[in-house]
């Protein structure tokens, strides 16, 4: 049994099978893995407080397949707090709401190694407050590439008036969060990030990429604005991700994101890391912007360019304004079949 301490007490976090090996290649158990989610615990939470959040367990491991919780597990204590999740299908489902470190410990002990929370609170899980930004470098290009295009991402969120917090995702990529009003519902939050991801790649077309599907992207680093739809999130700062190294998804400042080397954040070192430096983004609930001009910059490309929304994943039902979610390469396969088109 663990005690967790957090803001209403001491928690006792029940820890079981603590020899299991989660990561083999590390020799890391999850006792290990339970421990780091406690010294993380404070700022952890920080992050987390009232979002509705997804576990990515890990049952077998990180050598078998993890698999994702979107409800709350039978048998929770009756301290871990809950709110109403709505899925694109209309579905509700009552989610982990994180409130405190001892919640984490919990979760940990599911063998939950990657939290995903969702971009809103739980007193209105229909307006996000927390624009995100996922910077995922395409095959023949790396972190590297990620950081030079982050660089330019910083410049275009200052225009917009917002405040980016940029973090590590724990592989290749960055994550850059900002948080705004919670007014906007998720179309348009997403249509904010479409705006700004295209600004970027109009500064830097030859190392970045708004385009959706992978046959377009070729070498360069995709801002992927789907991160930004109802029920897509990205694991949250702090978490340990299920990569054989047992890396982590470290908050960072932007003068330290172009010296910092990814592979260096792991559990057995990042605890150390925040003693010795603290959150690089406690100030960040400091910062709230607003989607206004991004929006504009959207409604300023659809009424000068014609370009205005992008697919949705493929799971999700016909959006309003969605372009056809077809391949490139099939819909001229379709054109050129004889009896169609011309």
């Amino acid at each position: 049994m663990l005690q967790v301490p957090g803001p209403d007490g001491v928690r006792d976090v029940r820890l079981t099978s603590p020899d299991k090996v989660a990561f083999p290649a590390q020799g890391i158990t999850k006792r290990e893995v339970v421990e780091y989610y406690v010294a993380v615990g404070e700022p952890m939470a920080r992050a987390l407080r009232d979002r509705p959040t997804n576990l990515k367990r890990f049952n077998d491991g990180v050598d078998g397949d993890p698999f994702f919780v979107k409800r709350v597990p039978k048998g929770a204590p009756d301290w871990v707090r809950t709110c109403t999740v709505t899925f694109p299908s209309g579905r509700k489902a009552e989610s982990v709401s994180i409130t405190e470190p001892a919640t984490i410990a919990w979760a940990a002990n599911l063998n939950t190694l990657d939290f995903h929370p969702w971009p809103v609170r739980c007193a209105d899980t229909d307006h996000p407050d927390e624009l995100r930004i996922d910077l995922d470098p395409q095959p023949g290009t790396d972190f590297h590439d990620a950081v030079a295009v982050a660089g330019v991402l910083r410049e275009v969120l200052e225009e917009a008036g917002l405040t980016g917090w940029p973090k590590t995702s724990g592989g290749r990529g960055i994550h850059v969060a900002c948080r705004i009003h919670p007014q906007w519902d998720f179309v348009h939050v997403r249509r904010a990030v479409i705006a700004i991801a295209r600004r970027v790649c109009e500064r830097i077309p030859d190392r970045a990429t708004v385009d959706w599907w992978k046959e377009q992207r070729g070498e360069r680093v995709f801002l992927d604005f789907n991160q930004a739809a109802r029920d897509r999130t990205i694991a949250s700062a702090w978490s340990v991700r299920g990569l054989p190294a047992a890396t982590v998804s470290m908050p960072v400042t932007w003068d330290a994101l172009t010296d910092v080397d990814p592979d260096e954040f792991t559990l057995r070192t990042v605890p150390g890391l925040l003693e010795r430096h603290g959150d690089a983004h406690a100030d960040m609930d400091a910062h709230v912007g607003e989607c206004t001009t991004a929006l504009e910059w959207y409604a300023k490309d659809l009424e000068d360019k014609g370009i205005g929304e992008m697919p949705y994943p493929p799971e999700y039902p016909k959006m309003p304004d969605e372009p056809l979610r077809v391949q490139p390469s099939r819909a001229r396969r379709h054109e050129e079949e004889p009896g169609r088109g011309h």
